[in-house]
Formats: C-alpha cells, structure tokens, sequence
C-alpha cells in the first residue's frame, strides 16, 4: 500500500494471519469501533461482498445509483439552502412568540393535567417543557437541513480539511448505526416507564383497576397490594418484551457479541455457492456433511486467531474438491484433526508472506490497486469505487503503458504479484514474475523459485526447452525467441533451422543441446557437426542425418538464416551466464527449472540481467513469454489460475506472442505486459496488442501518438451537447429599439437573442490529448474486462489510494 493509501481513514478490513516475526505497517486511523470479542478473521469472514462491476472492491462495496442524478447548480443549492433556513427561523419565532399553538399540543398530551394547576409540580413541567423545546427545535432543524440539502452544501463547497475532520467525529455515530433501533427502542422504554412510575399516565391502570374489586382498594388492602405488585411486574415485562421485539434486541447481541445463531442441521448438497456471511467461521457444510467434530475444530482455530485466510481459503478450496468424492472425505477429516490450521499447507511449508504491501481479499480473490477519482469523464457508478483485480480480470491479460516513474511497478505490478503469491500459497494460483533485479518484485523468501541469469548465487537455472519433448515444437520456441518481431517467412525459415539440429542431436543423445552446444552446431564447427553424425551411427539413426545434409546444403547459401540465429544464441553463452541454459543439471550446479511445471502452485520469480547484457534479457524475455503460452495452453489440469508478469516487455512481443495471448483465457491463464511506450513495437503490432487483451492501462504521461491507439480501442460514446446561436434582436416597438440602439452606441455590442440547440453526439470517451495532457501524476485511465464479457467503461482511477484519500 501506499503511503497515501496509509493516511486514509476509511475503514479498512482485518485479516487474521498464522502467528510469526513480521513488522506490519503502522495501520490508519479505524473508521468504526471494533467489535467486542470478535477475532479479526471473524470480522473478514462476515464482511458483506456483493456482486460489482468488473473491478469493483467488492468487500465492504454498497451499491449505488447507476446513473447521476440531476446535478443542482451551484446557485440554486445556495439558494435552497438559505431559503430553507430563513423559512425555519420565521416557523420558530411564530411558534416561540405564540402565533402559532399547535406545536405544544403534544407538550399537553404528554404530561399530566396536574403540574400546569396551581399548586401542582411546577418544577417537573418545567424541565419538560426545556427538554421538549430543544427536541423540537431538532426536529426543525433537521427538517430545514433536508429540505435545504445542507449536506450536499457541505460536501460541495468545505475545504477538504474541515470534511475529514467531520468525517473523523462521525466515526462513533457510524459505529453505533447498526444499534440505532435498539436504542430508539430502550430510550422509549425508558420514557414510557418513566411517565408510567412518575403518575403522568394512568390509563395504563384502568386494566387492574377493573379486575379487582372494590373491596380490596379499602377493606383488604394486602389482597390490592399483592395484586397491584404482580400487575406492575407483568406491564413492566411486555413494556421490555415489546421493546426488545420492535428494536431487535436479540439480533443487536449477537452482533455485539459477536456469536452468530445456530442455524438447524439440513441434507448436504454439494452447491458451488458460500454459506452467509456471518456462517462462514462454523464451517457450516463440513457440519452438515456430519464432521462436527472437524467443523468445531476449525471454528476454534478461527476464533483464538491460528487460523488465517490464506488458512481459511486453502482448506475450504481443498473441501470443494473432495466433497463430491465419498472416499476422500475421511483422508480431509484425518488431515483436519491431526493438523487444524495447517492441513494441506503449502509444500513450501508458508503460511502466509512476511510481509504485504497491498489490500488482498483472498474469498473474492482480489487485491486492490487504487480508486477511482470522482470526476465528471468516469461513468457515475464507478466514482469514488475502490479499484481491485482478481483472476477472473487478469486472465484477459492486461496491457499497462506509462513513462519511466509513472508508477507501473510499484502500483500495479508488486500489488498483483504479491496478490498471486497469497493465492499459490492456498492453492489457487501459479506465478512466474520477470522483471530486472532493481524492480524488486518481492523478497526472496516469498518464492518457491528464484532464478536470477548472471549471478553464480542462482538457486536454478532455466530450462531451454521447457520440457518440450517434440523437437520441431522445441524449434518453434527457440525461432520465437531468437528471431523477434522479424518477418513470418524468417521466424519459419529459423525454426526450420533449428529442428534440422534438435531433432538429430536428441535422436542421437536422448536429450536436447545446451545453449553452447547449440551455437557450435549454428555456426557448422566441423568437430561438432562430425561428433553428432558418429553418434548417429552409434545410435542407428540414419534417417536423422538426412536433416544434418540439408542442414549443411543450406548453411552453404547466401543469406541463410542460421548465421543471425549463432549471432543470437552467441549472447546467451557470454562469460556472465556461465552454467546458465545448459539443458540439463551440470555436478554442483542449479537445478533446472521448466514452466511445464504451472500445473503446481508455484511461486517463481527470474530476474533478467541488466546493463550490458540487454539485448539477452529481450531474448530472455520473448523466449519466456512463448514457453508460458505452449506451457499453460498444453496442461491437463487447468484448475490452477497461471499467470506471467513481465515487468518490462520491450521488444518481445511478437505477433506469435500476439495470438497467445488471445488463447490464455480459455487456458485459465493471463499475462500482464507493461510498456514504456507502444513505439517499441512494430507499428503493425501496437493495436493488434491493444486489442488482444482485456484490461487496458493508460498511464500518466503518455504519449499523444500512445493515447491514440488506447482512444480507438475505448471507441466512442453519446454524449448530449448544447449549441448556443446569437441572432441580433430585431423584436419590440420603436423606443425599445432606440434603447437597443443607444446601448450599441456606447457598449459598441449588438442586442442579440441567445438560442440554444440540445443534441446527441457521438465522441471518443478519452482522447488521445485529454489522455497525454490532462491525466494527472499518480493516476491512470484503465478500462477492465472480466473473462464472462463484462466490460467495464475507461475510468480515470488513483492507483495506490483509497477511497477517501484526497478526492
């Protein structure tokens, strides 16, 4: 989070973590009371999360009007206001100054007859009489206030100082909302009973009064006595039963104490859809599932707080997918008994990230990454929204563009691949983070994988073929990564090169070359071309040197392809990635790492080499960007959410990389790219890589030649304007238009009549200039779509902030 987002004092959720060393941030002030007794998971489980539109935070989110309201001019707003002001005072000097005597009606009706005679308890109608006075001077105020929209007066015109602090003294008063019908309720119980002791009412008697007779109100004055008492106890239980019934008493306890009712036990049916909110902690379908003793076990984990929502998330994830199998029901209860909170932890043996940067809701899976700015441009229904992402958005990919410092990696990218990170460890998701060692997309212990090209220190290297076993899809990849952005015919003509080499060299050896192996068989050294047919011939594969001929025949020709695919591979066997790439574990050096392996919930992170080395970090990049496409596209098992951060995808998107990304969301998968400007791509490529992916970002700082590409994609919309003429006047007799002519003479300005023409255009929701020129530092214009086909309108958003935070 931010440090803006830190300042906020809106309210913000508890989450519940396993117990550990960790310093967490200092947090905001809260903006409500904490409920008493109540563990924070607790709080998190039974935070309301409707349904939104797509990149809505929907923990917490109340709906709101789809469209705005008629907004009322700034002068008419004064003016009501005023107006209403001016009518209240004049209603209470007619009322105060006795004009006006019905407001003391129910003054009269309240109190008894008695106190206003003379002699009577002058003292008691008097303090009622003040306590009535201001109640009803209240009551008008509020009246005038609403009539007035004084509210809106406030929100419109106070400094932005004076709102927070406002905001801050009206956090008690929010706390106690949900209790307000508890306590309208006790305070009119507390009247009633008050009026009843005191004698001001009496009609509350006439019940008792006629069912005792006479005698026992003069001769047998214990009988009345005995009576009476049991009267006033049984008036004094229904006042509280009809008062505990009309302020929902009970409900306000369990609230208050934080225990949610029992609800009966009912046949089990395997449904997709989460218990009530305020359920969720009692494990409400391993109860009736009949594993109570389970469910008790995890509520109590829940309770004192061992329990935490990666916790929560992992095991309820794990129960979904064995509920509908009888025979691993009793393998869950066994691991739930003998491991509570940690049963099927993740193989890492983490239970949570050491430390967290953003806001994460793991049961909706999002995290949230800024605000939307309450601005006039952005559709009503999104204003003053908190913005999040989850997988069901990322796997339509997102594009991200902005200059250098305009916050791509620190507001976007580490809140998304933190987010990842927490869903791997409750086994959602899988994560493969690129990017350069600078950008510190998270400290090493938050990764299973870490592989960093250059550094002897790397705990693994990367698999050239990412566990490719067919030589000519193994080629395709290579040619991708070596060849780039270049034409179709080059990147074929290189695959074609390549599997004229891998094909005979695994035939020959069972496994594929190693990167300097490689460039020695691109660049023809005779010692290796002769070692590859002898073990041909050991092997028996004579049909594979076929290939090796055809290889040689067209290495002979000018222009072939197979020099610029040595020039290339020569970058990747420089001295700084020595024992890097070599296909398979040298003695004593790392382990291999394929992206086949996405099919487990992993976390991996591989930082690309820098400053000298930059043209192989491209080549890096473009190749890890293919074999995550055949990766992910080629699973059998797509339960698990995969995704590819790449920090900086300059130069390697190519138009194969293109048509990847439109495959990732039937896979299960997405990407997310960041740009510094779309002018690093082939112009050919910029809107077919626009147009590829779901979630667009334009950041603050664009280009116009940028914004242009961004503004066709978000097309345009009807938007009402108003065309004002200006007619000279010609109306009127003959001394209005000697007036009319004397005012010209000295103003030198016409009499004209104004007409104004109201009609519907069409016109770009964002412009390319408005997008380069008029998106402030800090901010971004971001248009999201959800793997179902809900699109959400471009909207200009604060990323990083909070709702409240400066709007």
């Amino acid at each position: 989070m931010s440090a803006e987002a830190g300042r906020g004092g809106a309210e913000r959720e508890a989450v519940a973590r396993p117990p550990g060393p960790r310093t967490p941030p200092v947090p905001p002030m809260p903006g409500h009371a904490p409920e008493v007794g109540v563990a924070p998971l607790v709080r998190w489980l039974r935070a309301p999360r409707p349904e939104a539109d797509p990149g809505l935070w929907r923990q917490g989110h109340r709906a709101g009007p789809a469209e705005e309201p008629e907004r009322v001019g700034d002068r008419q707003l004064l003016g009501g206001a005023v107006l209403a002001l001016l009518v209240g005072l004049l209603v209470w000097s007619l009322c105060w100054n006795g004009y006006v005597r019905v407001w003391l009606w129910p003054l009269l009706w309240l109190t008894p007859e008695e106190w206003r005679k003379p002699g009577g308890d002058i003292e008691a109608f008097d303090t009622a009489s003040r306590v009535y006075y201001v109640l009803f001077a209240g009551l008008l105020l509020w009246l005038c206030g609403r009539f007035g929209r004084w509210p809106q007066v406030w929100r419109r015109f106070a400094p932005e100082t004076w709102r927070r602090a406002t905001a801050r003294l009206g956090a008690p008063s929010a706390a106690l909302r949900p209790y307000r019908r508890a306590l309208l309720a006790l305070l009119g119980a507390v009247f009633v009973g008050l009026m009843g002791a005191s004698g001001a009412w009496t009609f509350w008697l006439e019940p008792g009064w006629a069912l005792t007779p006479d005698e026992w109100h003069t001769m047998e004055p214990v009988a009345g006595l005995v009576f009476f008492n049991v009267y006033y106890l049984l008036s004094a239980l229904l006042l509280v039963t009809l008062a505990a019934w009309a302020g929902g008493w009970r409900a306000a306890w369990r609230r208050l104490r934080g225990r949610g009712e029992r609800p009966p036990a009912k046949e089990w049916t395997p449904t997709p859809e989460r218990a009530a909110p305020e359920e969720l902690e009692r494990w409400p379908e391993l109860r009736a599932a009949g594993f109570p003793a389970e469910a008790d076990l995890l509520t109590r984990e829940v309770r004192e707080g061992r329990l935490g929502d990666v916790d929560y998330v992992r095991i309820e994830r794990v129960w979904r997918q064995v509920r509908s199998r009888p025979a691993a029901l009793a393998e869950f209860a066994a691991e739930v008994r003998a491991r509570g909170a940690a049963a099927y932890e993740h193989p890492s043996g983490a239970r949570d990230l050491a430390v967290r940067t953003a806001g994460h809701d793991l049961l909706t899976g999002q995290v949230r990454i800024g605000a939307v700015a309450d601005d006039t441009r952005n559709a009503f229904r999104y204003r003053g929204r908190e913005l999040a992402l989850d997988p069901g958005l990322l796997g339509t990919s997102l594009l991200a563009v902005g200059p250098p410092a305009s916050g791509k990696t620190a507001r976007l990218v580490r809140p998304v691949v933190e987010a990842l990170c927490l869903q791997a460890l409750s086994g959602q998701a899988a994560v493969v983070a690129v990017g350069a060692a600078r950008a510190a997309l998270g400290p090493d212990d938050g990764f299973d994988v870490v592989i960093r090209f250059g550094d002897p220190r790397s705990g693994h290297d990367l698999d050239l073929y990412a566990g490719v076993e067919d030589p000519d899809e193994a080629a395709a990849l290579l040619a991708e990564a070596l060849v780039g952005a270049e034409e179709t015919a080059t990147v074929r003509a290189a695959a074609t090169a390549l599997g004229q080499l891998l094909g005979p060299y695994r035939a020959a050896h069972d496994r594929f070359p190693g990167v300097r192996e490689l460039r020695e068989l691109l660049d023809g050294s005779p010692v290796a071309l002769a070692a590859l047919r002898e073990a041909l011939e050991a092997a028996g594969q004579y049909g594979a040197q076929r290939d090796l001929d055809a290889r040689a025949r067209q290495a002979a020709e000018a222009g072939d392809v197979g020099r610029l695919l040595a020039d290339r591979v020569a970058l990747l066997t420089r001295p700084a990635f020595d024992g890097f790439l070599e296909g398979q574990r040298r003695p004593g050096g790392p382990p291999p790492f394929s992206l086949s392996a996405l099919q487990h919930p992993l976390r991996v992170r591989i930082d690309l080499p820098e400053r000298g080395n930059q043209e192989a970090a491209r080549i890096l990049t473009r190749l890890l960007l293919a074999q995550f496409t055949a990766g992910v596209t080629g699973r059998h098992d797509r339960s698990l959410f995969a995704a590819l951060v790449l920090d900086d995808a300059t130069h390697a998107v190519t138009p194969e990389a293109v048509r990847g990304l439109r495959q990732l969301r039937a896979a299960n998968a997405g990407a997310l790219l960041t740009l510094r400007t779309l002018d690093d791509l082939p112009e050919r490529l910029r809107t077919a890589l626009v147009g590829s992916v779901g979630c667009r970002v334009a950041m603050a700082g664009v280009s116009t030649w940028d914004g242009e590409v961004f503004a066709q994609a978000w097309g345009r919309d009807w938007v009402k304007t108003e065309e004002v003429t200006h007619n000279p006047d010609f109306s009127g007799g003959v001394v209005r238009r000697a007036l009319r002519g004397v005012r010209t003479v000295f103003t030198g300005v016409r009499a004209t009549t104004r007409s104004v023409t109201v009609r519907s255009v069409q016109r770009e929701r964002w412009s390319a200039s408005d997008l380069a020129h008029k998106v402030p530092p800090g901010h971004a214009v971001l248009s999201l779509t959800s793997v179902r086909g809900e699109a959400g309108p471009p909207v200009l958003a604060r990323l990083g902030a909070r709702r409240g935070d400066g709007w």
